[in-house]
């Protein structure tokens, strides 16, 4: 006769709730792993996507991800030349924050492909297409809630979403949604008419002040133009460089020779990766570590007084095993045995919620078989150290107070 299964069975209402109530407190603790494991995944994602054997960025800057980088676009035909160098696409990555035309607002980071070197072919897609023409197509991430031909108006254009893709999104959680390079760079500078014509107008007073508008009066009517038809203004900054080498070339020779530029920074792409998780993600895996410590150590005190409680609800039952002469291995093994039987029911309530709860949740949360694995042990030895508290009960508990 297992005296735990008897007891449980006894009290099985009371003993499945507190069971429950267990489980919802360790998959508080499985949901903290996967948050920070989740952080880390989209932290990196894109930069393990791209395929990029270097970054070429703004000189002493970390860009284009954990820090604003700008370079000339024009960079790209230096690297083509670099003995060694396969392609050199140019990359623009920010932020746009905008109001949708059913009132819903859409946040995303705006990463710009080098067309048609970068079609997006590389993006994982769930519907849809990558590009197919250089001009007013998106391809985003399912997180915006956009749909495959809808229409999103950025700046002054209208762009027509052919591609879904999966589990693109930055650091901060924000979906990301692709365009190619030239759109990307219009999206970007984008300034409402009222904006043009003062600049414009402050263009024309500066040249005026200047002798040879005097002598050539031609200038001051270009100076009225579109900027980009000044020649002294280039075409608009790029945020980084995405050099890929050829196989049998050595990456560490194209980056020395790139090094020696004294107008870039190199990073390798695990070195982009040690930025994006340095910075941007540091802070949140501390606070995280932190409070998955302070969930665990409240789990085991809770298991522990759950576990006091019921013992004192049998003090009239240990009496009487032990005034018939019962060992005290019985009564411990009863008590171990209720423990470690919660500790498995709430880590199988736990894994069983979280499957179906943790999809739900606005930002990714990626719990692997390790964390599983950990979290396992630690509930063995959260339903070990619990128990103890009922057994030096126990232990009190005299023969005699079966009369009480």
């Amino acid at each position: 006769m297992n005296l735990a299964y008897r007891d449980i069975r006894h009290h099985f209402g009371r003993f499945v709730l507190t069971a429950v109530g267990i489980g919802l407190l360790l998959m508080v603790v499985m949901g903290m792993s996967g948050i920070y494991r989740g952080m880390v995944e989209d932290a990196v994602l894109l930069v393990e996507r791209a395929g990029a054997d270097l970054w070429i960025v703004q000189k002493d800057t970390h860009g284009p991800f954990a820090e604003v980088s700008r370079i000339p676009a024009s960079l790209g035909d230096r690297l083509r030349v670099v003995p060694g160098v396969r392609s050199a696409d140019n990359f623009v990555s920010f932020t746009v924050q905008r109001e949708l035309e059913d009132g819903r607002q859409l946040r995303a980071v705006v990463q710009g492909l080098d067309w048609p070197a970068d079609r997006g072919e590389w993006l994982p897609l769930t519907a849809g297409h990558a590009f197919s023409r250089a001009h007013y197509q998106m391809v985003a991430d399912r997180s915006l809630g956009l749909t495959v031909g809808q229409q999103v108006r950025l700046g002054k254009d209208f762009y027509e979403v052919v591609g879904i893709a999966r589990n693109m999104v930055s650091s901060g959680g924000d979906g990301m949604a692709f365009l190619t390079l030239r759109d990307a760079q219009a999206v970007q500078g984008d300034m409402v008419g009222e904006s043009i014509r003062i600049e414009r107008q402050a263009r024309l007073a500066r040249a005026e002040r200047i002798d040879i508008s005097r002598t050539q009066p031609v200038l001051t009517e270009r100076a009225l133009g579109p900027s980009g038809a000044i020649p002294a203004i280039g075409p608009p900054a790029v945020s980084a460089v995405m050099v890929r080498v050829e196989a049998e070339c050595d990456v560490e020779r194209v980056r020395g020779i790139v090094s020696s530029w004294p107008d870039v920074s190199v990073y390798t792409d695990e070195e982009q990766k040690g930025f994006l998780l340095e910075g941007n993600v540091d802070r949140a895996r501390r606070q995280i570590g932190l409070f998955r410590i302070l969930l665990v150590f409240v789990s085991g005190i809770i298991m522990a007084l759950i576990i006091y409680t019921l013992t004192l609800d049998k003090v009239h039952d240990i009496a009487l095993l032990k005034l018939l002469g019962a060992r005290n291995r019985v009564v411990f093994g009863l008590i171990v045995q209720q423990a470690m039987l919660l500790g498995a029911i709430g880590y199988g309530v736990a894994n069983l919620i979280g499957q179906w709860v943790f999809p739900r949740f606005p930002r990714r949360v990626l719990v692997s078989g390790s964390d599983l694995v950990m979290l396992a042990v630690a509930v063995a030895g959260i339903s070990l150290f619990a128990s103890l508290l009922g057994i030096w009960k126990a232990m009190k508990v005299e023969p005699n107070e079966v009369l009480a």
